[in-house]
This record gives C-alpha cells, structure tokens and sequence, in this order.
C-alpha cells in the first residue's frame, strides 16, 4: 500500500491541478447551511473526483474502493479541506449507505447499488427522523407492510429534517414492519425509489432563508421486497451500524473547515478593533484551544472502538461550532442585526445555521443520556 505521505502529496498535487478554471470557481462552496450553492457544478466536480479514484477511498477494492487505511483517509480530508475544495454532494451514499451495504447488504444489493454511489450517479438521503422521532429513533411510526404475494413493501408515514431529498434519487428509510412492536423491536431497513406517485417532498425553509431539509410524505409508497438490508425486523442494528459510520474520518476535515472559519474571525476582530476586547480575545483564544482539543480527542478514538465516543464527539463539534457562531455575531457588533444587500451575510448566516448544530444527528441532551447511561452506568432517564 502506498504510504501516507507520499498519498498526502499525490492528493494535494491532483488538487492543485484540478481545482482550476470553472472547478476553481467552486471553492469554499457548499456544506451544511449552503447546499443549495452550485450543486449541479459541485456534481460535476464530485463526479470528477470519482473518475480520479478520490472517492470510497475507505471501501474494500472488490467493491470499487481503494482499500485505503484510516490514515490515508485522513490526509485526504485534511488535504481536501485545505484546497478549499467544494462540499462533495454525495456524503450520505459514498460515507453512509456505501459502508453499510457493504457491511449488511446482500451481494445483489451491493451490486445495484454501490456503482451508482461511487460514480455519483444516483444521490441518497436519510429516511430517520419522524415528528414523533427526532433523536429518539426507536420511536419510528412510519410502517411497510408486504403485499399478499410478497413482491413488494407498501410504506406509509413522514419523515422530517430529510437533508437533500428533494436531490436524491433514493432514500434508507427506517419503518416499523411488525405490527404491535414497540421500541427497537419490529423495525426494517429498507431502499425506496423517490420518484413515485406515493412520495411527496416539501422542502422546509430555514432560519437561512434556504431549503436543504424535508419533509418526505409516504402515502402507499412501495419498494420491492427484497431492498430490505439485514433481515426484517433488524433494522434497529443495522440503522445504529450505520450512525457509527457517520461520524468517521470526514470529521478531521470538518475540523480543517472550522479552524478556516476561526482564523477568518480574528482577521475579522483584528481588522474592526473587536480584539482589543480582552473578553473577545479571552473567548478567541478559548476557541482555538477548543478546536485542538476536538482535533486530539478525534485523532486518539480515531482507531479505537470505545463507548460513547461517538456521541461524546457530536458534543464536542456541535456545541464549538454552535459557539463559534455566538462570537462572530459579538465580533461583528451591532452591524449583525443589518442586511445592507438583503441577504445573510457568510457571518449571520453561519450564527443561524449552528443553531441546528446541537440538535440535528441527535440532540445534546440524547447524546448526554446515552453517556451518563451506556458509558457510566447510571440509572435511566424517568419518562413522564
């Protein structure tokens, strides 16, 4: 296998190169907050990768990965963050389903469907949350029935906070497929085609004034009966090994994107006085250490499979990042409130959408149960 530094070169020269003329334009485009900016270029440039072989970096090689380490994955992300590189549109099929089909997938399912994911050629969304079941997923009241001839599932429910359904093609949907279960018990995992008469997507408009959430209605939507990954009835596992897949190596360069956004702040408080504010500079630099420590803690679990450490990560991002977005608006001053072009500036827009940080894939106070409750033993929340 080639050795990571001489991988981290290869991709930083591929980038230099490529992220040029109208890719070039891309740059620093997209992300959480900002999905709606360039998306069928940032596609094309997605795609682009993929035709390099920078995608599924981490997938075994029979399934059309390279077999890279966790290393190499790394010194991808941090390289690709770095160049500024667009959001890659694909995350949730390349960092999500890819693995979990290759983990809990039939071959035939891995086959339909992995090509379309590596080449960026079909787009996936998250069928989990319910207005009932944000955090608490077990909670799910969406159901599938199979039909009397046991050719197809017919799926009845909503779905909420679904980012990009109204891009994607496809959706893995967590239902209840066992009538009268309750809880984890009875659930199914199942892929359901998007473009059918049973499916309605309303895009939600956000604090951003932008639309990347959902809901996604399904009013006898039907999928075929063997697009049910793991057995059915065990789609609480397999919905739980895909949550384990979704906090990976792409956080290191999530990471690389934040300590962009800090060093611009204090540019920004250097440049309007605000760091003459010992309080402003006291919180800066409590910024940065916090960010270190996000990087060590993420760079120590990175290889170890502890409990916990996952949700214990979600902490650490979400409620910095969250920060982060309070002091800029107190870098800025009083000039936050106004919208001289009519729109959000880069700042007021980042202050709004973190405020989703802490509750979105899962929220503060779900990932502090699972803590105090798996991790340290204490006794369960009392439910009113």
């Amino acid at each position: 296998m080639q050795q990571v530094e001489e991988f981290r070169a290869e991709v930083r020269a591929w980038l230099a190169d490529n992220l040029v003329g109208e890719f070039g334009k891309l740059k620093g485009l997209g992300g959480p907050g900002r999905e709606h900016e360039a998306f069928d270029e940032r596609m094309a440039w997605n795609r682009h990768l993929a035709a390099a072989g920078l995608t599924c970096l981490g997938w075994p090689v029979e399934h059309g990965g390279r077999g890279l380490s966790v290393a190499h994955r790394v010194a991808f992300y941090e390289e690709y963050a770095r160049a500024d590189a667009p959001d890659k549109v694909n995350h949730l099929g390349e960092e999500l389903l890819g693995p979990t089909l290759i983990a809990f997938g039939t071959p035939e399912q891995q086959q339909r469907f992995l090509p379309g994911i590596r080449n960026v050629t079909e787009l996936w969304c998250q069928g989990y949350s319910e207005p009932g079941a944000g955090s608490d997923l077990a909670n799910v009241a969406t159901t599938a029935v199979l039909d009397d001839v046991g050719e197809q599932w017919h799926i009845n429910g909503q779905k909420v906070w679904t980012s990009l359904a109204h891009l994607s093609q496809w959706c893995f949907v967590v239902a209840r497929t066992e009538k009268g279960s309750k809880r984890h018990a009875g659930l199914s995992y199942l892929l359901v085609p998007l473009d059918q008469p049973g499916v309605q997507i309303r895009p939600i408009v956000q604090l951003t004034g932008t639309s990347e959430f959902n809901e996604v209605f399904f009013d006898d939507a039907v999928t075929d009966a063997d697009l049910v990954v793991g057995q059915p009835g065990d789609g609480w596992r397999v919905a739980m090994g895909t949550l384990t897949f979704e906090r990976g190596v792409s956080t290191l360069g999530q990471q690389i994107r934040y300590a962009r956004e800090l060093s611009a702040l204090v540019a920004l408080a250097e440049r309007n006085g605000a760091a003459e504010d010992p309080l402003i500079r006291e919180r800066l630099t409590r910024a940065w250490v916090g960010l270190r420590a996000m990087r060590s803690y993420a760079m120590a679990t990175m290889d170890v499979e502890q409990p916990g450490q996952d949700n214990v990560s979600k902490l650490l991002w979400a409620n910095w990042h969250r920060g982060l977005g309070e002091l800029a608006m107190d870098v800025i001053g009083p000039a936050g409130v106004e919208l001289p072009g009519g729109e959000f500036d880069e700042w007021q827009r980042l202050y709004l959408f973190t405020r989703s940080d802490t509750i979105y894939g899962g929220s503060n106070e779900i990932q502090r149960n699972i803590i105090a409750e798996r991790v340290l033993g204490l006794p369960r929340e009392a439910k009113g």
